[in-house]
């Protein structure tokens, strides 16, 4: 571990960021890249054998929570991380990260029950809530600003490989061998990472300024708790459970959230508040309807996973595709226009999901929506978050893309927990089908909804 010691040795030489990505940035930019492409093997990878795993474990009812606990423990990784990195640097906070993302692959893949999934799953959200928010930091700290639309590129270019043979490689194993390989084996890509990586962030050290905020550690404890209990509620079978368990969540979460966030977030205040606000609502609907295509495709059209595998390479190519388009028009068009535009593709792509989920419907009707929406996102995901690194003040790198990454994850988790209990509704009332055609439809009306704070962020 990174003592304290070399942490102050490293601030007193810390790097001022500089324009391109070459020259000593050509560490810090492989590191980076070297995080994205672990996160998107394993987002990718999993996303496709989750099916089986669900077949093989049994347990329909915790499946969202296969999403949900991994995206609810990274909140607490991800504020701790925007917290560390503040005070101490981006090096210890991502060995630690590493550490946690190591343990919760094990406990996945040798998950003998779906509730030991789930807790792997938890295990593996912690440090994947650190990896992003250090990854972020590194690019607040380590770049200027003419050279971070390019580097959103790079890294966007990074999930290509991962898109192109993870579904592939996993449908493979799992089809062939095991789904739990695909989680053990990603331990040897965790080594690789960091080695390669660390070298690059212990160079960015601390921050000359301390910015003395208060330890945010307690209410994200406490958002993860509302959080989990108010998703609990929604998934009870019973609503003199359910609905109790939702108002207590609720009650906890929200001041929690108030504390977390820059002030006016929850108001949508012009400026940074309504783009970080915007931001939420953007991977709410996205990862919301996303992340039950795999379940939509496979169980409910009967597609075989080495299909669905295949058609999960196509978003990454048009999701980097849309990435570089807005990179090549940085800073002649108003980001407002990529935020709009990729909204409505979101919502035309989900849409189109529920549309599939009728009989006769051809499945490259889903495969183009799917690519479609990946497009969209492609453009909005980085023109929010370009405009909300770009407003970080020098010192608070750590937290306002800690903001950013919780809104994110916050999010996800939501969209997947409200997904989940609409398509467990369905399967109560005996149809599964109509269950995921509202959680398809559910998330495109709030990616309309999300313009609204888009037109209200910043515009530079």
């Amino acid at each position: 571990m990174t003592t304290a010691s070399e942490v102050e040795a490293a601030s007193a030489t810390m790097a001022t960021p500089t324009r391109g990505l070459g020259g000593e940035q050509r560490s810090l930019t492989i590191g980076l890249l070297l995080i994205v492409t672990l996160v998107a093997f394993e987002a990718l990878a999993v996303a496709t054998v989750m099916p089986l795993a669900r077949d093989e474990l049994g347990g329909i009812r915790l499946y969202g929570w296969t999403f949900s606990a991994f995206l609810l423990a990274s909140l607490i990784g991800i504020v701790w991380a925007g917290e560390q990195c503040d005070k101490r640097g981006p090096a210890a906070p991502f060995l630690a990260g590493l550490a946690f993302f190591a343990a919760g692959l094990v406990i996945a893949g040798l998950a003998p029950a779906m509730w030991v999934l789930v807790a792997g799953r938890a295990v593996q959200g912690l440090g994947a809530g650190v990896l992003p928010a250090v990854a972020w930091v590194g690019i607040g700290r380590g770049y200027d600003e003419a050279s971070r639309p390019r580097m959103l590129a790079f890294m966007s270019s990074a999930w290509v490989v991962p898109g192109l043979t993870g579904p592939g490689i996993a449908a493979v194993l799992a089809e062939t061998l095991s789904w739990r390989l695909v989680f053990l084996g990603l331990l040897p890509l965790v080594l690789i990472a960091a080695l390669l990586t660390l070298p690059g962030l212990r160079r960015l050290g601390a921050p000359a300024e301390r910015n003395g905020a208060p330890n945010r550690l307690l209410p994200a404890l406490q958002l993860t708790a509302g959080t989990a209990i108010f998703l609990g509620g929604l998934s009870s079978p019973a609503w003199l459970i359910g609905v109790p368990l939702c108002v207590i969540g609720f009650a906890l979460a929200l001041p929690a959230l108030y504390r977390l966030l820059p002030r006016g977030t929850l108001k949508l205040l012009r400026g940074l508040p309504s783009t970080i606000g915007g931001h939420g609502l953007l991977n709410f609907a996205f990862f919301g309807g996303d992340a039950y295509v795999p379940f939509a495709l496979i169980t409910l059209r009967g597609e075989s996973t080495l299909v669905v595998g295949a058609l999960l390479s196509i978003p990454t190519i048009t999701w980097t595709a849309g990435t570089w388009a807005l990179e090549r028009t940085a800073g002649r068009i108003d980001r407002r226009w990529g935020m709009t535009l990729g909204l409505v593709l979101v919502s035309v792509e989900l849409s189109t999901m529920a549309v599939s989920l009728l009989p006769g419907v051809p499945i490259v009707v889903p495969a183009i929506a799917w690519a479609v929406g990946a497009l969209g996102m492609g453009l909005a995901y980085p023109s929010f978050a370009l405009a909300i690194i770009n407003e970080a003040e020098t010192g608070q790198e750590g937290a306002v893309t800690s903001s950013m990454k919780l809104v994110e994850s916050l999010g996800n988790a939501l969209g997947a927990g409200v997904g989940g209990a609409l398509i467990a509704a369905g399967a109560v009332l005996g149809s599964e089908t109509g269950g995921t055609a509202a959680a398809f439809l559910w998330a495109a009306g709030l990616a309309l909804v999300a313009l609204i704070p888009a037109w209200r962020s910043n515009t530079t």
